[in-house]
């Protein structure tokens, strides 16, 4: 079992990924590894089939969060846009 060590560099916007055998894992890569996998396990138990079937191959939960994310709230550009629409509807109404 190969564990996949992601190194962020936000600067640079770039990063690196390192896999290690399990045979070198240190007990933090096993405690890492451990809560992902609880982790996952709990975000796959809340899911309905559909949305299951969304996720079932991601290799982290961080990846199945931010595919959740993204499918039920939108990307950035959407979420600036739904604000805006919003925004110029309560004031196109004289809320104001």
């Amino acid at each position: 079992m190969l564990l996949k060590i992601v190194f962020l560099f936000p600067k640079q916007k770039r990063m690196l990924c390192v896999e290690k055998p399990w045979s070198e894992w240190t007990e933090s890569n096993s405690k890492k590894a451990k809560f992902d996998w609880i982790s996952k396990n709990i975000i796959t138990f809340a899911l309905s089939s559909d949305e299951f079937f969304r996720v079932s191959q991601c290799k982290s939960a961080k990846e199945m969060w931010d595919i959740l994310e993204v499918t039920h709230e939108g990307t950035n550009d959407v979420k600036k846009a739904m604000k805006h629409a919003l925004i110029q509807e309560y004031t196109t109404k004289n809320y104001v």
